[in-house]
């Protein structure tokens, strides 16, 4: 038996927030704040929920370490 996503009932807010406000994120930025908590507690992989979010993550890493001149560690 496969164990509910920790993160589904933010993955939904998130959904009917978009709905209600005509798909404007700027209206949303509590819920995906609350999201962006939710996939932090949890290890990469756990959530499929927040599967967008860890690549968010990792291109915010990315940008950060480019614009600091940080080298980047293969992947």
């Amino acid at each position: 038996m496969s164990q509910k996503d920790p993160c589904q009932k933010q993955a939904c807010e998130i959904q009917k927030c978009l709905q209600v406000n005509n798909y404007m994120e700027s209206k949303c930025e509590t819920v995906l704040q609350e999201m962006r908590k939710c996939c932090a507690r949890y290890p990469k992989g756990r959530s499929i929920c927040c599967s967008g979010f860890e690549k968010e993550e990792r291109e915010r890493e990315k940008f950060k370490a480019t614009s600091e001149g940080i080298p980047l560690p293969p992947q």
